[in-house]
């Protein structure tokens, strides 16, 4: 089998046989700039060309099929079989897929949203989600969790996840209105894990950390094994898209599948 990869791609190492995963970086296809050179996303303006065969690079690398969404910051999550890898097949209107068939990854794209994946005992389901913060606010991990375990027969404390590269705590400045939209008053949210008001000079702002908020949110619904949301795409950018950073950019894949 292709798997893998490029070198420099992530590798989730929490996920027992027979489910593979991996994140994909900038590095390893032949976009050229400002999508250079992984550029997965079909919407972002860049060649079609170029992202048919970076498309098909990560195919033929991890010899699984991807299936990619119209993602929505939302919480829907679909549940996808072959028939969604086909190349006339409709996308899903989700931010979140889930598939119980071998050799279908289920994929997500991001370029500082965080992606989360998922897989039950034994690879009996597997899940991919896109959470940015009004996805996560939403809640899509809750909603992917629960997919995951009717369709693995399992409780989420068997669950395994992973947190991928999203814009890290350093680097998130947000408004009031997201913190209202996780439940978080802005007089007490100074110094929480969550959120941490700006310096003087950036009144009214706060530094959100992404990552604890989907840990949060997991741990809450009874998930125990959340690996992984220690990469800041915005400040590794040799090896990360970001569309905060950048603007115009490429976006990278989270996948995670059943291999045969």
């Amino acid at each position: 089998m292709g798997y893998p990869m490029h070198a420099d791609w992530l590798l989730p190492d929490c996920f027992r046989t027979p489910v593979g995963a991996v994140l994909t970086t900038r590095l390893g296809g032949i976009s050229a700039a400002p999508w250079d050179s992984m550029n997965l996303s079909a919407a972002v303006g860049d060649n079609p060309e170029a992202v048919a065969v970076n498309r098909q690079l990560l195919s033929r690398e991890i010899a699984a099929a991807p299936v990619y969404l119209k993602q929505v910051h939302g919480n829907r999550v679909v549940h996808v079989t072959a028939r969604d890898a086909a190349p006339d097949a409709l996308l899903h209107d989700a931010d979140a897929s889930l598939t119980t068939e071998r050799l279908l990854a289920c994929a997500v794209q991001v370029a500082d949203c965080l992606p989360v994946l998922f897989a039950a005992p034994d690879g009996r389901a597997v899940a991919a989600a896109h959470a940015g913060w009004r996805g996560l606010a939403a809640g899509v991990v809750e909603a992917t969790l629960n997919a995951v375990c009717e369709a693995g027969a399992c409780e989420p404390a068997a669950v395994q996840t992973w947190l991928g590269p999203c814009i890290g705590p350093r680097q998130f400045e947000v408004g009031a209105d997201v913190l209202h939209a996780f439940g978080v008053e802005p007089l007490s949210a100074t110094g929480t894990p969550r959120f941490v008001r700006r310096d003087a000079g950036h009144s009214g702002k706060w530094l959100a950390n992404l990552p604890q908020l989907a840990r949060e949110r997991l741990r809450a619904a009874g998930v125990t094994v959340i690996s992984g949301g220690a990469w800041c795409t915005v400040e590794d950018a040799m090896r990360f898209f970001s569309f905060r950073r950048d603007g115009v950019t490429g976006r990278m894949v989270a996948a995670i599948w059943i291999r045969a």
